[in-house]
């Protein structure tokens, strides 16, 4: 087990590599949110120090909500990725983040570095605290037979107005804490 304060250039030679990884937080109260994360390219690392992944609607917003909650460790987000070939390895990025939606400030900053894609609904933007590299000789060896494209296409069949509305009204997660909802519907480019 290796721990190091920022991304080194092998770090960010395998996230490249990666077709999935996994996201964690949790608010001072109620469930840890864990999720699976995929889609090519909506990944990035900005910097040594910095990261961050394009999110499209799904079923819930936990990770805007936990990132948001009001606590003193405010915004404690973990990372993960497996190398799923040769060599074995586990990568985790301990940091602070916080979600960028179209109507921030930074939102045109951000998505300079992505291919909005239908359905897109904010940018995790996540400041490295610590990256932890470990064996992963537990982690079987498997190959990405090919994405799903069932959420991009779900996406890009909605009518604007209703899909806005839908989203827009996701303000709470399943523990009720607040979360920061789209305004808008982003066709992709």
């Amino acid at each position: 087990m290796e721990f190091t304060e920022t991304l080194t250039p092998a770090h960010v030679d395998m996230i490249g590599k990666q077709a999935i990884f996994f996201t964690a937080t949790a608010a001072s109260e109620g469930r840890i949110n864990l999720s699976p994360k995929g889609l090519a390219d909506t990944f990035r690392v900005l910097s040594p120090s910095r990261v961050a992944w394009l999110d499209l609607a799904g079923s819930g917003n936990e990770t805007n909500a936990h990132l948001l909650a009001a606590q003193t460790d405010k915004g404690r987000i973990t990372i993960m990725m497996c190398n799923f070939s040769q060599p074995a390895l586990i990568l985790r990025i301990y940091g602070r983040g916080r979600p960028v939606l179209p109507a921030d400030a930074e939102w045109d900053e951000l998505a300079a570095h992505f291919t909005l894609l239908p359905g897109t609904r904010q940018i995790f933007d996540i400041a490295v605290d610590s990256v932890q590299t470990s064996c992963g000789w537990g982690v079987p060896v498997m190959s990405l037979e090919k994405e799903r494209e069932t959420l991009v296409k779900y996406h890009a069949q909605q009518d604007p107005a209703e899909w806005t509305a839908k989203y827009s009204a996701r303000t709470s997660s399943i523990d009720g804490l607040p979360a920061r909802a789209t305004d808008r519907y982003i066709a992709g480019e």
